[in-house]
């Protein structure tokens, strides 16, 4: 058997070249890679390279890390996975001794060893990766390997739904319809909610979102947000404003969305400054943020297994291994019609 990994050779270039076949330590397995989703980091990172460079600048860079697929082999001291089992994996692998990890808030530990990030840029498009057994989970049988790859963006509008405490009744708002903000809504809708309004400025989306269980959908592009958003909730505004489109715009725009007592989930990641106008928020308003996710993987399989959360119907494009050029290119130039990308390695 021999081994491939995609590499960035520098902003704007993959290419496939040929890696060295890894041997699982005793506590992990050795995954046959089927599907990596593309995700937005991903796409930034193709783009413009890593968030966070690499020190050394031989260090190969890979990408991808929402991946599903087959066990081939396991270390000595594995004892709940089997070869043949159908996997996937969470990619963060903390350091667990630091007072982060002891808590539960590993996905916050300052050594987590991410794939496609420092310290190591290991990505999951290639053939073959070795992963610790204590984060890689076997899926139900009703589940395929392109839902399994699935699970870790949904694992995010868990987290992000879970940790805003999300109840039946609330009235939200959700900034974004991209692939984060669909999760979100469709985590939201597992967790009891039913007025769920939507904004985007891109049309697919929007459809999406009401495909997927919005109550309502914005376009920001021709119509008021805040006007619009009080039509449809009334004038008090939303219990739960969450933005997920990672701008400085909608993040300030969340406070005249909200209502008093209200909180407002900060789930995409925002570069630089974001004005806040906070006189429109001193009410007891909750601002908070979210980082991935952590013990969410399982309720995550769970809502997918059990229908709760639809990951396939947002797949609008399927790309094979050797085209992983082209799939980075099309997801900067098809931004308006990809909602999200999934490369089939296998």
């Amino acid at each position: 058997m021999k081994n491939t990994e995609a590499i960035l050779i520098h902003p704007g270039r993959m290419e496939i070249l040929e890696a060295a076949f890894p041997v699982p330590k005793d506590d992990e397995v050795l995954l046959k890679v089927e599907y990596v989703g593309i995700c937005g980091s991903d796409v930034h990172g193709f783009e413009c390279g890593p968030f966070i460079p690499p020190k050394d600048p031989n260090q190969k860079i890979g990408l991808g890390h929402e991946c599903a697929g087959t066990v081939v082999a396991v270390g000595e001291k594995v004892k709940k996975i089997k070869i043949g089992d159908r996997v996937n994996i969470e990619p963060g692998v903390p350091c667990g001794t630091c007072r982060y990890c002891r808590a539960g808030k590993y996905n916050i530990c300052p050594d987590v060893d991410f794939m496609a990030t420092q310290p190591n840029y290991r990505g999951a498009l290639t053939n073959y990766l070795v992963h610790p057994e204590n984060m890689t989970y076997r899926l139900p049988d009703n589940m395929d390997l392109m839902e399994g790859a699935l699970v870790e963006p949904a694992a995010v509008g868990m987290h992000a739904a879970a940790e805003a405490q999300v109840r039946p009744g609330d009235k939200i708002v959700i900034l974004g319809a991209g692939c984060i903000g669909l999760m979100t809504l469709q985590a939201c809708r597992a967790m009891g909610a039913s007025e769920i309004v939507v904004v985007d400025v891109l049309e697919k989306r929007l459809q999406m979102a009401k495909k997927l269980g919005a109550a309502a959908v914005i376009n920001g592009m021709t119509e008021d947000t805040e006007t619009r958003v009080k039509e449809l909730l009334g004038d008090w505004g939303a219990d739960i404003v969450f933005e997920t489109a990672g701008s400085p715009k909608t993040a300030s725009q969340a406070v005249n969305l909200v209502m008093r007592g209200g909180r407002i989930m900060i789930v995409g990641t925002i570069s630089g400054d974001t004005p806040i106008n906070f006189l429109k928020i001193n009410r007891e308003v909750k601002i908070q943020t979210v980082f991935r996710y952590a013990n969410n993987y399982p309720m995550t399989i769970d809502a997918i297994s059990s229908g709760k959360i639809d990951v396939k119907s947002m797949v609008t494009d399927v790309y094979d291994y050797e085209d992983v050029q082209r799939a980075f290119e099309e997801s900067l130039s098809r931004k308006a019609e990809i909602i999200k990308g999934v490369i089939k390695i296998d």
